[in-house]
């Protein structure tokens, strides 16, 4: 059930979440029972409905509300709770947020429950409730910082066969309102964890954790004695997590020791490298989509 409200000025204090909190105090809006994140576009919206969120209030600029938010509307409308909807034109909706909406929408949603690492890993012995749709091919971002980089990322792995991504404490959150909206709404539907809450989990225990539970870690760093990702022979593994570090500084010293096999991206034309998250794109076609993007298409 909805409530349209119109926004008459700058000041009312049910925008806050829309328009002066920040997402560290979104993300402990309801602590310790969860946070809020932003979604933005109807798309975003609608695939964390999909994905089970729940939404608290929505801000939608008054000209979409029979336009573009419709569909987004009408999904919510069916709800028994009631949903406050503010409503106002562009120019002030623009101040009040300090940015455009995209396609008009925005929704205050109810953060889902957090996935534990391990368990999304597999657990020592590999195996899950459900052996059949363990993951297979994984993404691991250390210190990945940039929200649309993190974002880009996720989109990539949805697109390109990933089933999970694990990030260590120093990345942009996945729920971010423009990580989120970078991702087309994908960090909801690609499962994904934190390892450890602290950068100093990470350094101790993350590659001996992905070691632990079978599998093999391949890191991407620009050394000349990697292997070109395309020579790279995984020999049967059914389980290699990719491993892509920060934007400049790339992985830690001691990731590219720990791992299994370190590869790298062969560049021409005198490139040095590439964005990480076009780095991504390439790495999870070449180690997780092919195979399973091959699996899925139709027979002739």
């Amino acid at each position: 059930m909805l409530r349209l409200i119109q926004v008459s000025g700058l000041e009312d204090p049910a925008l806050d979440v829309f328009t002066k909190l920040s997402e560290v105090q979104l993300k402990r809006y309801y602590e310790p029972r969860g946070g809020l994140f932003i979604a933005e576009s109807p798309k975003v919206v609608l695939r964390a409905l999909d994905a089970g969120c729940r939404p608290v209030s929505l801000l939608v600029e008054d000209r979409h509300v029979r336009g573009e938010a419709a569909g987004v509307l009408a999904r919510i409308g069916e709800s028994e709770a009631e949903i406050p909807v503010y409503t106002g034109p562009y120019e002030l909706l623009t101040r009040l947020t300090g940015y455009a909406l995209t396609r008009g929408v925005l929704c205050a949603m109810r953060r889902p429950p957090l996935r534990d690492a391990r368990q999304l890993l597999g657990g020592i012995d590999g195996q899950t409730r459900d052996d059949r749709n363990r993951p297979r091919r994984i993404a691991v971002l250390e210190n990945v910082v940039n929200p649309a980089n993190v974002g880009a990322i996720f989109r990539n792995a949805a697109a390109l066969g990933m089933d999970a991504v694990l990030l260590t404490d120093g990345c942009s959150d996945p729920l971010y309102r423009r990580t989120l909206r970078v991702s087309m709404g994908t960090a909801l539907q690609v499962p994904w964890a934190w390892i450890g809450k602290d950068p100093e989990d990470w350094r101790r225990n993350g590659m001996k954790l992905l070691h632990e539970c079978g599998w093999r870690t391949v890191a991407m760093a620009l050394r000349p004695d990697a292997v070109e990702i395309g020579d790279l022979d995984l020999g049967g593994t059914d389980r290699a997590a990719v491993i892509l570090g920060a934007e400049g500084d790339g992985l830690l010293p001691e990731t590219i020791a720990a791992a299994d096999t370190v590869v790298r991206i062969p560049m021409q034309r005198g490139v040095d490298s590439l964005n990480v998250a076009a780095a991504s794109a390439v790495a999870f076609y070449l180690i997780g989509g092919k195979d399973s993007l091959a699996e899925k298409k139709p027979l002739p």
